[in-house]
């Protein structure tokens, strides 16, 4: 194996789910509130490649210079970039360092230094591929990996596993930094690109939605809400409800930002609604956008086709690709996360 044959590998992918699966055949890690990355390094040249396949490299220069640090000078390793603060992790930390200048990176890898947390080894230091061999081997090989070549006072660290599903609630209830838990089948290989033999269980119900159009608030050209869209099976995008939750502060600049990218239609499934007896026209009035943007809502139900109620507003996810946002995050959301206890 040569890095060049996974430098086009796409990341495994887990199916939400709504509780932990029991048996034997299960593992668990927990589920790291950060940035998704494979990392490729093949002598002094070193790669840091998105979920999406984008490159991560230039922003995250101090994890460039931790894995040229490691004795290893051959591997490809699959985990999440995360920020710790103050004995937290985050998220906001992490967008800062996307899209602005070098000297600013710079400037923010040094005040707010990210942490590789890896757990999958896919290549090892021999050049040797591991994808094919089942998990419960190439977590052995991670773990021998991790002993000979990971500094524990450094930035690049082995994420924990178990076997014990007691010991997976635990940390599932533990608070910082976890967004939840990752549950993997043992026995299967890494199947790159796919969404099988792995499930995540999410703290919250959240959900990953194109920003298909806006509305402006009703008496002043800003924006007072985002509309909210997910693909369907036939691959098209229909709305699927609303977020009003924006901070004040920030209208301003995102209806700029917005207005930029104004081109219909927006959606091209199912649209948001016409008028009705409850409504103005200027309420109903919406802008198609052009489907670039991936905000991640908070809910509290998803039937018929849509978010009941508002949605809350969390964050952008500049690492999410659009396509990645489809109906079968919420399929299965009307349960607790956790139905087993």
């Amino acid at each position: 194996m040569t890095l060049s044959v996974h430098k086009n590998y796409l990341p495994m992918e887990a199916e939400p789910a709504s509780e932990l699966p029991a048996g034997p055949q299960w593992h668990y890690e927990p589920k790291w509130d950060g940035f998704r990355c494979i990392a490729f390094r093949d002598g002094a040249k070193i790669d840091l490649q998105s979920k999406s396949q984008k490159p991560l490299t230039r922003y995250f220069p101090e994890l460039v210079s931790a894995l040229a640090g490691l004795k290893a000078k051959t591997f490809v390793l699959d985990g999440e970039i995360v920020i710790p603060v103050n004995g937290d992790l985050s998220f906001d930390d992490l967008l800062m360092r996307i899209h602005p200048a070098a000297s600013r990176i710079q400037k923010l890898s040094q005040a707010t230094p990210s942490v590789f947390i890896v757990f999958d080894l896919l290549s090892d230091d021999k050049g040797k591929s591991l994808v094919q061999l089942p998990l419960q081997e190439r977590r052995k090989l991670l773990e021998s990996f991790a002993k000979r070549y990971f500094d524990e006072k450094g930035s690049v660290h082995l994420s924990p596993a178990t076997n014990d599903l007691a010991m997976a609630r635990k940390w599932f209830h533990m608070g910082v930094g976890l967004d939840g838990i990752v549950a993997k089948r043992k026995d299967l290989p890494y199947q790159s690109g796919k969404r099988s033999g792995m499930q995540k269980i999410k703290k919250q119900r959240t959900a990953d939605c194109v920003v298909g159009g806006f509305r402006y608030l009703e008496k002043k050209p800003l924006v007072g809400s985002l509309l909210l869209g997910l693909y369907n099976e036939q691959g098209l995008l229909d709305h699927v409800g609303y977020t009003s939750s924006i901070q004040a502060d920030d209208r301003a600049a995102l209806t700029k930002k917005l207005e930029k990218i104004i081109k219909p239609p927006g959606f091209t499934g199912k649209a948001p609604g016409g008028l009705s007896r409850w409504s103005t026209k200027h309420s109903m009035e919406w802008q198609p956008l052009q489907n670039k943007l991936v905000a991640e809502v908070q809910f509290d139900h998803f039937t018929g086709g849509r978010f009941r109620h508002g949605t809350k507003f969390l964050r952008w996810r500049p690492d999410k690709t659009p396509g990645d946002c489809t109906m079968k995050q919420v399929h299965r959301e009307s349960r607790s996360a956790l139905g087993l206890l």
